[in-house]
């Protein structure tokens, strides 16, 4: 018997195949896929892809914040090494008690500073000491919980708060617990040195040096400067100087926005107490350009975005939160999405493509044979070849393989010439083809780059260029083309060399370009003699002839010929993907559903949920035409269709009438009844709640204009 509780407790686990049923990540993948077939496969081509991309980008901004989180560490290394022979040498080095304060700018890209915390943290507690504590804004909103946060982090046990609740006391009355003051961190951390120095072994630090592991100092990082209460700030500070003779105390301030931040949030009495230096972090867009770089302008991941897809990713961080977290993300949905929605992606992988091509299930082919890219590729063979790759699967396979070996050749030809023509054309006055890389390769991904009135301006620019930038820039490309092992870049590389030995072949280069002038200035000789005015238009009209058959120097023969190399390159190498056959199994061009996902618009979304209330509760009873609300439909959409039929002002005694009248029709009422369209007190009630939540909502708000009236806010699609 288990009905009375009085006669005991009684435990039911939970089954083991409730456990075993519960859904996975690959669960919900596989769950809504267009193919189940080779879901599962698809699915660890995913993951496979993605761990590699996450693996290489976070190498990358490891690369990246080095230089930065070396120069704090030697910083602090630094200020700590005064401290060695004791308290006394610390306070003597110290000018007038000051605390070394570190100001980390790091940018307005405020999620992308976690990462940066916790490297340096980790960093910190490696190499220099085990003492490191983090605060946020958001815990430390009176200076005792700051101080709390601070020692329960150091210490390690419960901190109390002099005006602690009693009940918060009772909740941990097994707990050890300490006084929340510095005299108590003081006592904890002479007890913590004694026994280092005494041999008793304390937290595992790997390369700590002697000095350091004697009197290591404790590091306050305080994260979100900006957003921190500024007379909490102060107290702090305040405190912390008055035990620098004991504690070798140190600062990071986390920095978003400008080093003034220090000035206008301390006054000079307690910014006078830190020895600041300041450090200003790589900026965010060029980070962005480096994972760019590392993860999409390479062929080493098959994946690709489009270019409206990367236009999407690329506006949200411009123009939202600068984070190259929430690109990678963004990136990261869309790989998901590609893998999702396509069930050709299974060919989307690197080394197991051509294995999977010939698993090809006759449902996977005729997919494929579908695909507007291979249909095209079949209109432009034979018309015995368009008989078997339309009848015959294992030929549809055979080419299958042959055409994503072609996709991965073009890919490994397209990247280095596109990096090529962006180092030509980046130093171009007003940057025709865009100042970075992406803005180049989203137009090289839209259309024919080379039909473009900006390559063409770009190209005449290019004939106006110096002998020294020209040489330089093309040194530069033979660099780019040295790495690529393919046959057309080791044949463009062999060329390229050529170009750059006759350009420092001619000697006699500065007599020909002179000759050229001569020739030039020649007819113009008689100009300087006194002369009639038809001998006038008769030596003007010999200047004007011998400019348009002038002789090109050396120079600018080889120039043109650089010029038309280059021209001839991108032609080859640089056109769209769409010219590929297959490349929908590796580009993704979903822009809208990524755009749906990650750039969210509440108002539109409101205002569907209002207006069309079953386009997300999915009741069919909800279901109505376009323009009109169901009676059945939640009090709120009812009341905000009714406020849409009315002006500026709305009397809230008609709408209450108007909401009734649809409330009561809901209910099956007789519409000839007494009662029909009464207003009760549950009725007003509910319009009450309603109009409340329209307010809260922002799409009306009271008015003194007119008793018992509301105005509206809201109007047309806004």
């Amino acid at each position: 018997m288990t009905s009375s509780v009085s006669k005991g407790c009684f435990v039911f686990k939970p089954s083991a195949k409730r456990r075993r049923n519960t859904p996975t990540v690959e669960d919900y993948f596989i769950h809504g896929s267009e193919d189940t077939e080779n879901s599962k496969l698809r699915f660890r081509n995913c993951q496979t892809l993605w761990e590699k991309m996450k693996a290489d980008t976070e190498l990358l901004q490891d690369e990246l914040n080095r230089k930065i989180l070396d120069s704090l560490l030697a910083f602090i290394r630094k200020s700590v090494s005064t401290f060695q022979r004791g308290t006394g040498d610390w306070a003597s080095s110290m000018r007038a008690h000051e605390i070394p304060t570190a100001a980390l700018v790091l940018g307005v890209n405020v999620p992308d500073h976690d990462m940066t915390f916790q490297c340096l943290a980790d960093q910190l507690q490696q190499s220099v000491t085990p003492f490191v504590v983090s605060v946020q804004a958001t815990e430390c909103a009176a200076l005792n919980h700051m101080m709390q946060r601070v020692l329960e982090r150091l210490i390690g046990t419960s901190v109390s708060v002099d005006n602690e609740e009693p009940e918060q006391r009772s909740t941990n009355v097994n707990q050890k617990r300490v006084h929340c003051s510095l005299i108590t961190l003081c006592n904890w951390y002479k007890t913590v040195t004694k026994k280092a120095a005494s041999g008793t072994p304390r937290k595992k630090r790997t390369s700590v040096g002697k000095d350091m592991q004697q009197h290591p100092p404790i590091v306050v990082i305080f994260k979100d400067l900006e957003a921190f209460n500024p007379k909490v700030l102060q107290d702090f500070i305040l405190i912390c100087s008055r035990y620098v003779e004991q504690l070798p105390l140190m600062f990071v301030f986390g920095i978003a926005t400008s080093p003034s931040t220090i000035q206008h949030m301390l006054p000079h009495s307690v910014s006078s107490l830190l020895g600041i230096e300041l450090f200003q972090s790589l900026s965010c867009t060029q980070h962005l350009a480096s994972v760019i770089d590392k993860v999409i302008l390479t062929s080493q991941f098959p994946f690709k975005p489009s270019g409206k897809v990367l236009q999407v990713l690329v506006s949200i961080f411009l123009y939202h939160d600068f984070s190259v977290r929430n690109f990678i993300k963004g990136l990261q949905l869309a790989l998901l999405e590609h893998f999702h929605s396509q069930p050709l992606s299974v060919l989307c992988c690197k080394k197991e493509a051509l294995v999977h091509a010939t698993e090809l299930s006759h449902r996977d082919v005729e997919r494929l044979q579908q695909l507007p890219s291979f249909m095209r590729y079949v209109e432009e063979q034979g018309p015995q070849e368009q008989v078997e790759l339309l009848t015959s699967d294992d030929h549809v396979k055979e080419v299958c393989q042959k055409l994503l070996k072609d996709l991965r050749k073009y890919h490994k030809n397209y990247y280095p010439i596109l990096r090529c023509l962006h180092i030509l054309t980046a130093s171009l006055p007003k940057y025709p083809l865009g100042k970075q890389i992406r803005e180049l390769h989203i137009s090289c991904l839209e259309k024919n780059v080379w039909e473009n009135e900006e390559y063409a301006s770009a190209m005449q620019l290019l004939r106006m260029m110096a002998k020294d930038e020209l040489t330089s820039a093309l040194q530069k490309c033979a660099e780019i083309l040295k790495s690529v092992k393919t046959k057309k870049m080791r044949a463009a590389l062999l060329q390229l060399d050529n170009l750059l030995a006759k350009f420092d072949q001619p000697g006699d280069l500065a007599a020909d370009e002179n000759a050229a002038g001569e020739d030039l200035t020649s007819p113009g000789k008689g100009l300087q003699k006194k002369t009639d005015l038809f001998q006038l238009q008769k030596t003007l009209l010999e200047m004007k002839k011998s400019r348009r058959t002038k002789t090109m120097s050396p120079f600018e023969i080889l120039r043109d010929q650089a010029l038309e190399f280059i021209d001839s390159l991108v032609r080859s190498h640089l056109a769209p993907p769409e010219s590929q056959p297959l490349y929908e199994v590796c580009y993704y061009s979903s822009s809208a559903v990524l755009r749906r996902h990650l750039n969210a618009t509440p108002r539109t979304s409101i205002q569907t949920a209002l207006s069309n209330p079953y386009h997300y509760l999915k009741n069919e009873n909800l279901r109505a035409e376009d323009g009109t609300v169901s009676n059945a439909a939640p009090d709120i959409c009812i009341v905000y269709k009714l406020h849409l039929e009315c002006g500026r002002l709305i009397n809230l005694y008609d709408w209450l009438e108007a909401y009734a009248t649809v409330v009561s029709a809901a209910e099956g009422k007789d519409p000839d009844s007494a009662d029909f369209g009464k207003v009760d007190e549950l009725k007003h009630a509910r319009f009450i709640q309603a109009v409340s939540e329209l307010e809260f909502l922002g799409f009306i708000k009271s008015t003194k204009q007119k008793t018992d009236h509301v105005s509206r806010l809201t109007w047309g699609g806004c």
